[in-house]
């Protein structure tokens, strides 16, 4: 019975760390900026379009998949527009919801919290229209790369090559995220601008610089995991509020102060998401909810306690 739910669980796995890509740039935001960031999951929807835009060169049409797939020069080409276009909207948004950041009170903060999510949910409502105007609100599925459109065998069990291979990429993405936030000069003087922004000020930083520099990696970030996951979550007309909700929970459940309980939350969503597809389709999305629901009954604070203490 476990071997017959294989594939399931590895799907599960490239689809966590899917949302883990979004829900690290929001949890890091949030938690440094005190930045709600609505518009989050547009920035998934713009790179999944980039990478079948690229893919439609060989032939596809909206709609249609392309007939012979993107070679790796066109994915590492869409990857590379994706990090410099990611990077210049996350800029633009901090630079956008600085007027809106709380003056440190908690009625200021509340406020400052509407505001932000008025904002950052108008400019997904125009990204979302924006989308369904190029591309006639059609799917526009994106095609991997030619050589990884094949399958590989997984314990006796046919499984996609390039979703193997986004595994693969994305854990070292999340390797990497890990170790520049946690491990990194760059990272101590992220949680300095958390912790004391005086003090960071003194020390010769510009705090604004360097959350606005935090706006532009959870971009590109964003926007490149678009074009990486394209093959699994392409870009359709509510693909960025699923992916946005999904990677709210995935916040939820993580918490908001380690990138390690983010990725363990992330792990978690795609398990409960994609076996609860399989097992019981008709109340997937009523379990992913009670777990988020349980784990706020465990641990109100997420599992943040949990990637403290390793």
């Amino acid at each position: 019975m476990v071997d017959a739910y294989l594939v399931t669980v590895v799907d599960g796995v490239a689809f966590g760390l899917v949302y883990f890509c979004l829900a690290a740039g929001l949890a890091v935001i949030f938690g440094a900026a005190d930045t709600l960031n609505l518009a989050h999951g547009t920035f998934y929807l713009a790179g999944a379009w980039l990478a079948w835009s690229v893919g439609g060169r060989v032939g596809g049409q909206v709609g249609e998949a392309a007939s012979g797939g993107p070679g790796f020069a066109d994915l590492a080409l869409a990857i590379a527009v994706a990090v410099v276009a990611g990077a210049a909207a996350g800029w633009l948004l901090a630079v956008a919801t600085r007027p809106l950041r709380g003056g440190g009170g908690a009625g200021d903060s509340a406020r400052a919290h509407l505001d932000q999510a008025l904002l950052t949910l108008g400019l997904s409502l125009a990204g979302a229209e924006a989308f369904a105007v190029a591309t006639g609100g059609d799917p526009v599925p994106a095609q991997p790369p030619a050589a990884l459109s094949g399958s590989v065998t997984v314990a006796g069990h046919t499984y996609p090559a390039y979703r193997l291979a986004f595994i693969g990429v994305a854990a070292v993405l999340a390797l990497g995220i890990w170790f520049a936030v946690e491990r990194s000069r760059l990272g101590a003087v992220v949680r300095a601008a958390v912790a004391d922004r005086p003090m960071l000020a003194a020390l010769g930083y510009r705090p604004d610089v360097v959350l606005a520099g935090l706006f532009a990696a959870g971009g590109a970030v964003a926007v490149a995991a678009g074009v990486l996951a394209a093959p699994l979550l392409p870009a359709a007309p509510g693909t960025d509020e699923h992916v946005l909700v999904m990677s709210l929970v995935v916040v939820v459940i993580g918490g908001l102060g380690s990138i390690r309980a983010t990725l363990a939350g992330a792990l978690l969503v795609g398990q409960v998401e994609t076996l609860g597809r399989a097992l019981v389709p008709e109340l997937a999305g009523v379990g992913l909810f009670a777990v988020m629901a349980a784990a706020l009954t465990l641990r109100p604070h997420g599992l943040v306690l949990v990637g403290r203490s390793a």
